[in-house]
């Protein structure tokens, strides 16, 4: 098994069979689980995520479809990160968190405001990785990044959330 040539946050990755599947989870304040994706890692320390498409209700919103997750009150929606990325966890997980985003409305809202955006920052925690929610404005991807640049959020774009103030405070990838 080729070990992982980077820090703590993917010794999870690291004591992991490679090719192995793992499921992401959104949770409540409850620690209720949804089942939404799985990662599989090659060897190459590449990675495929796919949906868990029974998990989703089809919307269509503000002119385009979304997936979201039906909640009390409000709905979680998948925004597919539209630009390219690597989809490789050798250096962090940050392409894992780009392939988490949603945005979130209230569930009797016609349409959707993307300044209502929901970004996953992952860490490693008890032999797992788990995602704490940070709020974001999607608008911020509205336009392609610079030539080059594969991450155009910054740290600045990012901002705690009240986990109590949300449906879906955290993700679990075990």
């Amino acid at each position: 098994m080729m070990k992982p040539a980077f820090g703590l946050a993917l010794a999870l990755i690291a004591t992991t069979a490679q090719g192995e599947t793992r499921t992401v989870y959104a949770t409540d304040g409850n620690d209720d689980r949804i089942a939404i994706a799985t990662v599989t890692i090659a060897d190459d320390q590449s990675y495929r995520i796919d949906m868990n498409d029974a998990a989703f209700s089809d919307h269509f919103l503000s002119m385009r479809p979304f997936k979201c997750l039906e909640g009390p009150g409000k709905h979680w929606c998948h925004v597919p990160y539209p630009y390219d990325i690597k989809r490789n966890i050798s250096a962090d997980l940050t392409d894992v968190e780009y392939d988490l985003m949603f945005v979130w409305k209230d569930a009797d809202e016609y349409g959707i405001n993307m300044w209502n955006g929901v970004y996953y920052r992952l860490t490693q925690t008890d032999g797992r990785l788990t995602g704490a929610l940070m709020e974001m404005d999607m608008d911020l991807l509205s336009a392609p990044p610079a030539a080059g640049e594969l991450r155009p959020l910054r740290a600045q774009d990012l901002h705690e959330s009240d986990p109590d103030g949300h449906w879906l405070p955290r993700l679990i990838i075990e």
